[in-house]
Formats: structure tokens, C-alpha cells, sequence
């Protein structure tokens, strides 16, 4: 007899301007089960999942709930019957203590309104060892890692007795040590009866983690299986609707004059006596756990953090660069880690976003900006590098993570960089946005731009460096130049030495 499904999302539809971001979607998930919801970005994943949480309301379709027709329109009531959500950015409040954001407007009072702190305490105590997170509840929450910071939404949405929870990307910020924990504690959940909807792009975590998987294409229901019935080949297929092949699209490129040297870089925290070359037509991967200083060389390379010592030269020259527009000067760009607060202007157009740095090729006498200039310059980075938008006027924080990604790379382009230095740049993008990035890395190359790829996906910096750099507690540990010897063991053994 088949189990009855905890939700079931029918014929489901949302439209926005000048897009259908869901059309005719199913959707299903057991009691006690981990279901994996795959798909490109913009394939309509985020907006089902916002309209289970009452954030969106349908055009059209229903959702039951233990097989009752519901209405969703607000969270509140998505918490009241018991569904939870944990978005890819953490919607803590950093300043609150661990218990007063896990019990954020449902404080347990005391007579006269007074919150019952010794309560919130114990019942938060309780609710982190079920998690096996031994966490202080009086502890800020600003205070806490990643990791710590997405047990206590998890411990948070056990205190709303949640029945299903939502996680958007949840592995994305973690180490491979705290994801095995976030599975181990998943798993338990599953064994307490608590459903789990798992939204991710990394799809051996879905192979390692999930039971069923259901993938949307182009906001369309494709497919939903039981995951041990599926091969990986067969899930990309259906999420980009033709064979993928090889991911990692590395052209031969010719690799000529060095064009960056770092000697001896060191700042008064973190960095040691950093050095190395990079040249033009290379991609330099940097390899490291987090935490190692790869960021941080970086920043500091780029303008952004001081130095306290040590030399850096372009193009054989000694630069004293202080400022990223001094960064600019010298051809140099920089997309970063955290495109959405560091990358992008949110609520600008594409347009403006992908000409915003280089205001002096759209700018009339440096103050008047040419629209006809200004347009052209975006209208050919949208061709160029397949962004999908409906126009030049959508606002960036409509797109999708792929297509935000790759503004921000054109941003950096449009500058016209000989150095190019790109920051976990398939991060929470999907593996066909990732294939078209890693063709545009490879290409540039081939021009002979020199790249500097910082990646915490081994397979990534296998797949398309030609040397690798892997840091280890602010300094280098080692250079891997041969091709056979970039392997995910050596590269490990020098992260960890």
C-alpha cells in the first residue's frame, strides 16, 4: 500500500513580468523522507519553495497538506502547519543570543508578559544536544560560525515542531567536515519522522543524503525518482534537457610571459611570506580549507586589505597598489566570493550593474552617462556569455544565481582585465551554468588573460588549473605544476599539513 505524502503541490503556477517561473508543477513529499529538488537556476526551484513558505502566492494549482487542501498566505502560517525553512543566507539576527533568535517572537512569558529566559534557556539546551551542538543558548549568535549558525535554525525549526524543513543550499558556506555533520544530524531527523526538502547543485550530495529527487526544468515538472534508481548522468539530463559531457571545459591555451609576481607577501594577522608567479594564458588555482588565507591574499593583492610586508609586481614593474580602482588601472579584476554583497547592486538594472566599473567608457567628460554606450556594452555581454534576462532593465536581484554570476563576471570584463581573479566562481550555480563559466575561464585564458581561480571543489581545480597553489593557515604549502600529480589526495595532504 503506498504511504500517504505529507505535501503534495499540484499543478502549480506563477508568472512574473515577463517570465513563467512555474507552469503546471508537481511536487510530493513523504513522511520521514529526504527529497532532493534539483534543477538549473531559474528553473523555478526558489519560487516553489516561496510558495510553501507563504512568501509567493500561486496563479493557479493547490497544495495539500496530509492530503487536506490548505491555503499558505503568509510564513506564519507555512510555520503554523508545521513547515520551516532555512535560506542559503541565514536569517538570524546577529546581535540576539543563540535562544532568543531560536525562539524569536514565541518567547515563553511569565505572569505580567515577562520573558521566561530560564525556560528559553533550558528548552534551547535541549533542543542543541539533540542536535549534538554544544552550544552556550546565552552565546551572541554573531559569535558563531556558519556551521553553528545553521544548527541553530535547525534547532529553531524543531522548536516550532516542524514536520517539514526546508534547506536552500544548506552545504554551500560549509567545510566538508561540518556538511558530514549537517547529514548526520539530517538522518536523525529522518528517523524522528521530520521530512526534509534538500535544495542543492551538488549532486553527489544528493546521491550521499536523499531518498527521492524530483527535477524542474524551466519552471516544468520533469521527473521524480527514488535516487537509488538514478545514475548522475541521467539527473543532468534531465535537469539541462540534453548530455552535458565533461563539466570541465579546458582549452589548450599557450601560456607566455609572467605578467603577475608576489614575493613574500605578509599582513600582521594571517599571511606569511607569500610567493608566487602567475602568467599570461595560466589558470592558477588556489586550493586551501576554508580559512586557509586564500581570500585573503586576494584582497590583499587586489587593494581591498593592507599588507605589511612584501612585494608585488605587474608585469615586472613593482605596483604599490592601496585601493581596488588602483587595482583597475592595472588591469586587474576581481569577482568576488559573495557576489550578491560584494558583487552586485541588487536593485540596479543588468545594465548599470555590468557597466558600474567602468563609468569612464559610458561617461560624457566623466560625469554624463551615455545610455547608447552604456546599453550596447551590455546588450554585447548578454550575447556574448548567454545571460538570461527578459531585458537590459531587470533588476539583478531577480535573476538567477548562474545569471547574476555571470554580470559580474562581465562587470570585470567590461574593464578589459589582463589579470582576472575569480573567487569560488560556480558557487550555488547550477552544473550548467558551471560548464558555460568554466568554457568562459578557459577562453579568456586562451586570449591571454591570466586567471587566478580560488575553489573549494577539488574536482573544479583539477579539472581546469594549470598549476595549483594549496595554502595551508596563512601560508603556501606547496606549488603542483605537473598535471599527474593534481590529484585530490596530494592536494589534500598540503591542505592539511
Amino acid at each position: 500500500m503506498k504511504q500517504a505524502p505529507l505535501l503534495n503541490m499540484e499543478h502549480i503556477h506563477k508568472a512574473f513580468p515577463g517570465v513563467q517561473a512555474l507552469d503546471d508543477v508537481h511536487f510530493e513529499v513523504l513522511p520521514g523522507e529526504i527529497h532532493a529538488l534539483v534543477g538549473e537556476n531559474g528553473a523555478g526551484k526558489s519560487t516553489l519553495m516561496k510558495i510553501l513558505s507563504g512568501a509567493h502566492q500561486p496563479d493557479q494549482g493547490t497544495i495539500f497538506w496530509e492530503e487536506q487542501p490548505v491555503h499558505i498566505p503568509t510564513p506564519r502560517r507555512s510555520q503554523e502547519i508545521g513547515i520551516s525553512t532555512i535560506y542559503q543566507e541565514l536569517m538570524l539576527t546577529p546581535d540576539l543570543t543563540v535562544a532568543e533568535n531560536i525562539f524569536l517572537g514565541r518567547e515563553p512569558a511569565k505572569s505580567f508578559g515577562r520573558v521566561d529566559r530560564k525556560i528559553m534557556h533550558t528548552e534551547s539546551e535541549r533542543l542543541l544536544k539533540l542536535l549534538d551542538m554544544p552550544l552556550d543558548p546565552r552565546t551572541p549568535v554573531k559569535l558563531l560560525s556558519i556551521a553553528q549558525q545553521q544548527m541553530v535554525e535547525v534547532a529553531k525549526a524543531l522548536s516550532q515542531k516542524s514536520r517539514l524543513i526546508i534547506m536552500d543550499e544548506p552545504t554551500s558556506s560549509l567545510t566538508e567536515h561540518e556538511t558530514l555533520k549537517l547529514f548526520e544530524v539530517s538522518r536523525h531527523l529522518r528517523q524522528q519522522g521530520v521530512s526534509i526538502v534538500f535544495i542543492s547543485h551538488r549532486l553527489e550530495e544528493v546521491f550521499m543524503i536523499c531518498d527521492r529527487v524530483t527535477v524542474l526544468r524551466d519552471g516544468k515538472f520533469v521527473e521524480t525518482a527514488n535516487v537509488s534508481d538514478v545514475t548522475k548522468e541521467e539527473m543532468i539530463q534531465w535537469m539541462v534537457g540534453r548530455q552535458l559531457g565533461n563539466i570541465f571545459v579546458k582549452e589548450d591555451a599557450q601560456i607566455r610571459d609572467t605578467i603577475l609576481e608576489v614575493r613574500n607577501l605578509s599582513t600582521d594577522k594571517l599571511l606569511r611570506d607569500i610567493s608566487f608567479t602567475l602568467s599570461r594564458g595560466e589558470i592558477l588555482g588556489f586550493s586551501g580549507l576554508v580559512g586557509a588565507g586564500r581570500t585573503e591574499v586576494m584582497r590583499a593583492i587586489f587593494g581591498v586589505d593592507p599588507y605589511a610586508s612584501g612585494t608585488v609586481l605587474i608585469n615586472g614593474q613593482e605596483v604599490h597598489i592601496t585601493s581596488p580602482e588602483q587595482a583597475i588601472k592595472y588591469k586587474m579584476g576581481f569577482v568576488p566570493e559573495d557576489r550578491k554583497q560584494q558583487g552586485l547592486f541588487l536593485g540596479l538594472a543588468l545594465r548599470e550593474n555590468i557597466t558600474s566599473a567602468c563609468m569612464k567608457k559610458v561617461c560624457h567628460d566623466g560625469y554624463v552617462i551615455d545610455n547608447a554606450t552604456e546599453r550596447k556594452i551590455s546588450e554585447n555581454f548578454v550575447k556574448a556569455i548567454n545571460i538570461k534576462t527578459p531585458s537590459l532593465e531587470q533588476k539583478v536581484m531577480n535573476l538567477s544565481g548562474g545569471n547574476q554570476q555571470k554580470v559580474v563576471i562581465s562587470k570585470w570584463l567590461a574593464t578589459d582585465p589582463e589579470i582576472l581573479i575569480v573567487d569560488e566562481p560556480t558557487r550555488g550555480i547550477d552544473v550548467g551554468s558551471k560548464k558555460e563559466i568554466h568554457a568562459l575561464l578557459s577562453h579568456l585564458a586562451k586570449q591571454g588573460i591570466g586567471v587566478i581561480m580560488i575553489s573549494s571543489e577539488l574536482p573544479e581545480i583539477i579539472g581546469m588549473s594549470d598549476r595549483v597553489v594549496v595554502m595551508h593557515e596563512g601560508k603556501i604549502s606547496g606549488i603542483i605544476a605537473e598535471k599527474t600529480q593534481m590529484t585530490q589526495e596530494n592536494i589534500m595532504r598540503l591542505a592539511t599539513h
